[in-house]
């Protein structure tokens, strides 16, 4: 963002010096990239009037100019009344002109960054030509080469011409990045504003920029045309008028130096108007030929806002892009004719032989803006105000400036109504907050009334009631909106290097472990011990994988701004981003492996209970294991019972205790969160996993064919997942020494009902060895053999026993087994074999 000093001085005074400002911009308003002393590139310039024009006798496209300069410049060759030679080739030259003469010895300002070109006197076609007179080229103000600059300010000859037209100034560079909430500080206002508030100097709008004055009177012509808003809330508010009999003409040259010491080339008239106020106010307008409307319309001259529809535009950069939706264009009621806040298009610019016009002045969603430029490469000042939101509060205003001054600069009228398409227009909503509140954050002291004075200066309404401030912001700035933005902005106009710098109190107390962070290492110490490998995948996963694995890509958030076409969705549960890794992984050649991942899902519905507003973040962990059997070798039993053993290692790792696993024989419901994550599970094949109040926790299983077939599962696949807030339930770790005396193994064979599950006989047995009274015996019970036929089951289990003070007898173990054996009898009905 170029700033012009001097156009800033219009509107505030600046009491210090350019280096202090440069440095209180810096500090308080935004990074300053460069500073430019314009007024070097236009030393020794002056103002002079072409006196008498004669043709040159050896050179048919020549003049030979005799000009006054008021005798200020030295050295120069000056006839008896004073006059100074000029020859010049431009065909507007004339007696009674008035010009910028760069006098022998100055720089031409278009050369003065580059290879700096200092003029001399010298012969040209046999005649002495003491400097030249200046085209808008070659002083830097345009590409026009044509014909030298007619100066339409009142100045004596003689005169500096950076005096005469305010180019002894200084161009402040700031990063456009400082102001990227800020859209009123892309125009110099807003910028003018920021200045005084920095210098706690109060400022005061122009009157016609803080509200509408009723300017616009129509004239003595009328213009058929209809306006309309089609792209709803993608163009909040969309206003034309047309504007009759027009005289086209290069603008005032105050008007194209402001514009060219901004980096702005002026074009003519009309244009120059509109770019001055955009950069003026921030606000981007656009002006059309009406007449070229008119030949592009039906019987109704017409401007339609809407979305694209896949059209071809040939736009004012030559490019002839084809638009699709949802990007906005603006059309007639045949075709499209520019981009809308990008682009207009060739065949409706403004041109020498324009004699009517439209003046339009829209406000276009930012985020529509910025899709439109970088899909289309579409990078224009324009763009660049509008994808910072600009407020659609200012468009009647700057439509009614826009309006007053090109009827002055070009003599057209008013020939139609103001057409004004909007959706309701909020006003910015005051901000409750306590000086106290502002204080606590700021590490200062100040009074209420401080506080207001600084933010009134700023043209902020303040209302102060005792300790509390009501701040309601002015409609361009749209970035105060709570509590925390009412505390940055008294920060910066105080002035952040004067906050004061204190450390931190910090305790030296050694800092609470994160319980979470403890638990998630035990997790992945236990799992790779155990032979698994931690993957880390996106929290993000495509619609096709829900679908794959049996979820509701409704009951999902979707990202409306996705990394990628591939990440679409939160997911769900952590299973289907670990099964969407195990065929590639067989493809490169591993046949067995186990993967897991402790992450984090969301789903639809859910939220934080203490934040109702937020979506409750599920953490848990996830493994499956796989194993293809053309490559993997020593596969025995079914799969759900090798992911079930990495389960119950890791909660004997953690000591967890009170879990269980047993077989599913509710109904989950598909909207619960279990009935979610168990989507992709075979529930014929699968267990719930439950904690001691019987609440569902997790499932560990084998997968549905389905999803097996979609994912190109190997037949011995399966899984678990479990949240994590199921497994923080544990034990303290403590040291047993090993035992002096021998372990005695011995085992039981029992012979049940079929209807009887092998997880009912395993508590009964260990529920006997719990109640034995020896506390310096310890027992392991581990499962040997499982036979069943027909309707009966074989069920045979180790006993290891070891004691700390004795070596145990076989009396001893074979009483226990009796008494295990009784046990199960009287219960379950089990016979010993």
């Amino acid at each position: 963002m170029k700033v012009s000093l001097n156009w800033i001085k219009q509107f505030t005074d600046v009491n210090i010096s350019i280096d202090e400002l440069v440095t209180k911009i810096g500090a308080q308003l935004g990074a300053v990239e460069e500073v430019t002393d314009l007024g070097k590139k236009y030393q020794g310039i002056l103002v002079a009037k072409v006196m008498s024009c004669q043709k040159h006798t050896n050179a048919d496209k020549l003049n030979v100019c005799l000009i006054d300069d008021g005798g200020k410049a030295e050295g120069v060759t000056r006839n008896q009344d004073g006059h100074v030679q000029v020859v010049c080739g431009a065909p507007n030259v004339r007696a009674g002109l008035t010009v910028a003469w760069l006098p022998p010895g100055a720089t031409v300002p278009s050369t003065y960054d580059k290879d700096p070109f200092v003029l001399e006197a010298r012969e040209i076609r046999g005649t002495v030509s003491n400097g030249m007179l200046a085209s808008a080229k070659e002083l830097a103000l345009g590409d026009n080469h044509d014909g030298i600059v007619e100066l339409d300010t009142p100045a004596e000859p003689g005169t500096s011409f950076a005096e005469a037209y305010e180019l002894d100034d200084h161009i402040i560079e700031i990063e456009n990045k400082m102001f990227t909430h800020r859209p009123d500080c892309f125009g110099i206002l807003g910028v003018a504003r920021e200045i005084a508030g920095i210098q706690n100097i109060p400022f005061k709008s122009p009157d016609w920029y803080v509200r509408s004055l009723d300017r616009i009177k129509p004239g003595a012509k009328t213009l058929p045309l209809e306006v309309r808003n089609e792209a709803g809330a993608l163009v909040p508010r969309f206003m034309a008028i047309a504007l009759a009999d027009v005289q086209m003409g290069p603008s005032p040259l105050i008007i194209q130096t402001y514009l060219s010491r901004v980096g702005l080339k002026p074009i003519n008239n009309i244009v120059d108007v509109t770019n001055y106020l955009m950069v003026l106010t921030g606000q981007p307008l656009h002006a059309y030929d009406y007449d070229k409307v008119v030949a592009k319309s039906g019987t109704v001259p017409t401007l339609i806002a809407r979305q694209a529809t896949g059209e071809k535009i040939k736009l004012l950069n030559g490019k002839e892009p084809v638009i699709e939706a949802p990007t906005v264009v603006i059309a007639t009621d045949k075709e499209a004719i520019g981009v809308g806040g990008a682009m207009g298009g060739a065949d409706t610019e403004v041109d020498d032989d324009t004699k009517n016009i439209i003046l339009e002045c829209a406000n276009f969603d930012m985020y529509a803006i910025r899709r439109t430029a970088m899909k289309y490469g579409l990078f224009t000042d324009a763009v660049t105000r509008f994808n910072k939101g600009q407020s659609p509060l200012q468009n009647d205003i700057v439509l009614e400036e826009a309006v007053t001054t090109v009827a002055y600069v070009s003599n057209g009228s008013a020939a139609s109504q103001v057409f004004d398409v909007k959706s309701q227009l909020q006003k910015p909503a005051p901000v409750q907050v306590t000086s106290d509140f502002i204080n606590v954050r700021l590490g200062l002291q100040l009074p209420a009334e401080d506080m207001a004075r600084l933010l009134e200066n700023v043209e902020l309404v303040v209302e102060v009631h005792g300790d509390e401030l009501s701040v309601t912001p002015p409609y361009w700035r749209t970035d105060i909106e709570i509590a925390e933005d009412v505390v940055e902005e008294v920060g910066r106009l105080y002035g952040f290097d004067h906050l004061p710098l204190e450390l931190p109190v910090q305790s030296i107390k050694p800092v609470t472990q994160d319980a979470l962070f403890d638990l998630k290492s035990q997790i992945r110490q236990s799992l790779a011990t155990a032979g698994a490998n931690e993957l880390l995948t996106y929290s993000f996963v495509h619609g096709d994988l829900l679908a794959k694995t049996g979820q509701n890509r409704e009951q999902a958030f979707q990202l409306s701004n996705a990394l990628s076409p591939d990440l679409q969705y939160f997911r769900l549960s952590l299973t289907p981003s670990l099964l969407d890794k195990v065929h590639p992984n067989i493809k490169a050649g591993y046949g067995q492996f186990a993967l897991f991942e402790i992450g984090k899902s969301h789903i639809r519905g859910q939220q934080d209970r203490v934040e109702q507003q937020v979506p409750l973040e599920l953490n848990a962990l996830s493994l499956v294991i796989t194993a293809d059997p053309k490559a993997a070798t020593n596969l025995q039993g079914a799969a759900f019972y090798q992911a079930k053993q990495y389960l119950s290692v890791l909660l004997k790792n953690l000591g967890v205790t009170d879990i269980c696993i047993e077989p599913i024989t509710d109904e989950l419901s598909d909207q619960s969160v279990m009935g979610i994550v168990a989507a992709p599970y075979n529930r014929a094949r699968s267990a719930v996993i439950k904690n001691h109040q019987g609440h569902a926790m997790g499932i560990v299983g084998e997968f549905k064919p389905s999803v097996a077939k979609a994912l190109k599962l190997p037949a011995h696949t399966a899984g678990f997942e479990v949240g994590l807030h199921a497994l923080k339930t544990q034990q303290q770790s403590s040291y047993h020494p090993l035992s002096k005396f021998p372990s005695v193994q011995q085992d039981i064979s029992l012979r049940i009902t079929a209807d009887i599950d092998y997880a009912r006989l395993h508590d009964e047995l260990q529920a006997g060895l719990a109640e034995l009274d020896d506390s310096h015996l310890q027992t392991r019970l581990e499962p040997l053999d499982i036979y069943q036929k027909d309707d009966v089951k074989h069920i045979t289990f180790r006993l290891t026993a070891t004691h700390h003070q004795k070596t145990l007898k076989s009396t001893e173990i074979n009483h226990l087994l009796d008494n295990l054996a009784e046990r199960v009898s009287q219960n379950l009905g089990a016979e010993r074999l």
